[in-house]
């Protein structure tokens, strides 16, 4: 058997270790944290005061506005200075949270605003309230349109939680280069850690592809008896 195939068979466990303890928890984790904070802050920008929808428009423009991998380090190396110590996963949580809050907040309020007004006048029309409305007539219309972005963005945060790595946290890709530190092979784990990864996305990718034509297919259905 080839050195590098036996090598990759050697390691594939701890990788696989790696990302279903770490990776795959904080990719959840991240992601739903990141959801909630992304539709309340979507709501503020579209219906609340002004001052407040001004603080989660600055919010946005920083996080869109600096590296991935910058916000994490201020997060975990930076907050010490001011007295606030964190752990690396805590931190990579908290990193990763506010960043696709600030994401999906954007592409909810778009699909939000989506929606025609004339939902809202007939959700009032039969005695719904705001809320009531927003529950059960704009966000299930919004969230078919939203599912293709969203899905995206939660793709890209599993290859993202790679980044981790540079904050200690244990996750795929630092096992893999602990394992470089043994072996000295960078390329073969490495390649390794890349298809562990592209195998994940794939999966992934196709999971969205059946979404998207279900959700296609009822709304359609819709259409057809409306």
């Amino acid at each position: 058997m080839p050195h590098w195939l036996t090598l990759m068979l050697e390691s594939l466990p701890s990788l696989l270790w790696a990302g279903l303890i770490f990776t795959i928890p904080l990719t959840l984790l991240s992601f739903v944290l990141g959801l909630t904070v992304g539709l309340i802050a979507a709501l503020i920008r579209l219906f609340a005061p002004v001052p407040f929808a001004a603080i989660i428009k600055f919010y946005v423009w920083i996080i869109r506005g600096t590296p991935l991998l910058v916000q994490l380090f201020l997060i975990f190396y930076g907050l010490p200075s001011v007295g606030i110590v964190l752990d690396a996963f805590t931190a990579a949580l908290i990193g990763f949270t506010l960043n696709i809050g600030a994401y999906t907040s954007e592409i909810l309020r778009a699909v939000i605003s989506s929606v025609p007004k004339g939902q809202w006048e007939a959700a009032y029309s039969i005695g719904m309230s705001w809320g009531q409305a927003m529950r059960r007539t704009i966000l299930p219309q919004a969230a078919r349109v939203a599912v293709p972005p969203l899905s995206n963005t939660f793709i890209s945060l599993v290859k993202d939680t790679s980044l981790a790595a540079a904050i200690t946290v244990p996750e795929l890709f630092q096992a893999a280069q602990r394992i470089v530190a043994t072996t000295y092979e960078p390329l073969i784990l490495y390649v390794e850690a890349a298809l562990i990864y592209l195998a994940l996305s794939s999966v992934l990718s196709s999971l969205q592809a059946r979404l998207e034509n279900r959700l296609n297919r009822y709304g359609g259905f819709l259409e057809a008896r409306s």
